[in-house]
């Protein structure tokens, strides 16, 4: 048989299987079958996943064939669906080893102690950028007295200011960076967030 006569076989078959002939879709079926197995498998090394893609495929072909072009070429419009449906196993595939790479990585060496230290230099970072949102005078007093460890009176005495003005200076602080923190950090620093509250009250 020639080329052509096989194209027009093919045609005719592609014509009955957009009109709904199942027959004409399982000749097709078996027609592509091995050979789309096969081309498969050079990707995923496994017939059991190639004959997956293959399935697939074949059932995109019946669920899609109203919008098949019979004057196209049948076989480059199956192809294409098997390259598509073998890049998106061999993407999962790849996701799912990061994924089971990242979950062995932190069974081994994500400690309660690592994640405590995230958590700090996060929060150090959050609370940098809390810092920025005082005047340079809140800043100034916020940091005497949570950094040097300064009391009011002595943060008074160097400022030659008032100690009721230090601690207005102090409570307006801790608002502005407790409303910056909740805003920005989420809930899994609450609790710090109502420490440096607790410390704004002593």
């Amino acid at each position: 048989m020639y080329a052509t006569d096989i194209l027009n076989d093919e045609r005719a078959l592609v014509l009955r299987l957009i009109g709904g002939d199942e027959d004409a879709f399982c000749e097709l079926y078996a027609a592509y079958k091995n050979r789309l197995i096969y081309f498969a498998m050079r990707f995923l090394k496994s017939r059991e996943y190639a004959e997956d893609v293959f399935q697939d495929a074949f059932t995109v072909v019946w669920q899609s064939r109203r919008f098949i072009d019979p004057d196209a070429s049948f076989s480059s419009y199956l192809y294409t669906i098997i390259r598509n449906r073998l890049l998106n196993q061999l993407r999962d595939a790849a996701n799912e080893e990061k994924l089971k790479e990242s979950i062995l990585s932190q069974a081994l060496d994500y400690t309660d102690d690592t994640k405590r230290e995230v958590m700090l230099n996060d929060l150090k970072f959050i609370i940098s950028r809390a810092l920025e949102q005082l005047t340079p005078r809140q800043r100034k007093i916020f940091e005497m007295s949570r950094e040097a460890q300064l009391s009011h009176k002595e943060i008074a005495g160097e400022l030659g200011i008032s100690v009721n003005t230090v601690q207005e200076h102090i409570s307006s602080s801790l608002k502005i960076i407790r409303t910056y923190l909740i805003k920005y950090s989420g809930s899994e620093y609450t609790d710090i967030i109502l420490l440096l509250t607790c410390l704004g009250m002593q």
